[in-house]
């Protein structure tokens, strides 16, 4: 089996951090799922594009989304206590741009791209996506620069089983 490389200039030693820009470079070889969270809080709904999401439980259904708290929906998310994963197919890579901030579309508006309906928790779902878990956050911890939100899916819907929306290398793919 090969042996990993370090990256020129890289420390092994623990004491010594790694280089943000490195890290950031290595984390983009890394093949994710594309989603967007989604909540409707006292100011209305907001959302974000995430791929870091994942499952921590079956028992009780729990699942995880990492948020960067510098995002303008930041607080929607603290303030509602429960928020809607989108998983998004390929077609819907306009939906996700949108949510990621491209477009130069922000809050209410965003939601005018894809089409969206409410969903048993009252949350935004978007029709056609892939799956939709609709979860009331159990714990909410901040590590570093983001808030980890776990949440307890209390509904889950099932779209059509067709070609998912990934992201690697800076871009996103159909597989």
């Amino acid at each position: 089996m090969d042996q990993p490389k370090a990256h020129e200039g890289a420390h092994h030693d623990a004491a010594h951090a790694v280089e943000a820009g490195l890290y950031r470079e290595a984390m983009s070889r890394l093949v994710a799922a594309v989603h967007v969270i989604t909540t409707h809080g006292p100011d209305g709904r907001a959302g974000f594009t995430a791929t870091a999401v994942a499952s921590v439980s079956d028992s009780p259904p729990t699942l995880l989304v990492c948020l960067n708290r510098r995002i303008r929906s930041a607080s929607a998310f603290r303030q509602s206590g429960r928020f809607a994963v989108n998983m998004l197919g390929a077609e819907q890579q306009s939906v996700a741009e949108s949510f990621g901030g491209r477009g130069g579309l922000e809050g209410e508006q965003r939601f005018g791209v894809g089409h969206w309906h409410e969903g048993a928790l009252g949350l935004p779902c978007l029709t056609g996506a892939i799956a939709v878990f609709q979860c009331r956050m159990v714990e909410i911890r901040t590590v570093a620069t983001h808030d980890v939100l776990v949440g307890r899916v209390e509904a889950v819907t099932l779209g059509p089983d067709k070609a998912k929306l990934a992201y690697l290398g800076r871009g996103f793919l159909s597989v």
